[in-house]
């Protein structure tokens, strides 16, 4: 089970859009929210995401096809 911490850089067309509410609800996974900025026309939020490898690869790639750039802050400990 995974438990990697990242930080996702949204564009600005998808600020407003409730893109961590529709990762809960498509993939299995527990989110800690570590801590956020988001202004007017840029955010990022950094998350602990809890879930089964196959998980949180897919929602990781999810995010990334929305357009979320993805970036690891810690890789988890084999």
């Amino acid at each position: 089970m995974q438990k990697p911490i990242v930080r996702l850089v949204y564009p600005p067309d998808l600020l407003r859009a409730p893109v961590l509410n529709q990762l809960i609800q498509r993939f299995d996974l527990t989110v800690n929210i570590l801590r956020a900025q988001v202004g007017a026309d840029a955010g990022w939020i950094e998350l602990q995401i809890q879930g089964s490898d196959e998980e949180v690869e897919k929602a990781l790639n999810w995010l990334r096809e929305k357009g979320v750039y993805v970036q690891f802050m810690e890789q988890p400990s084999a």
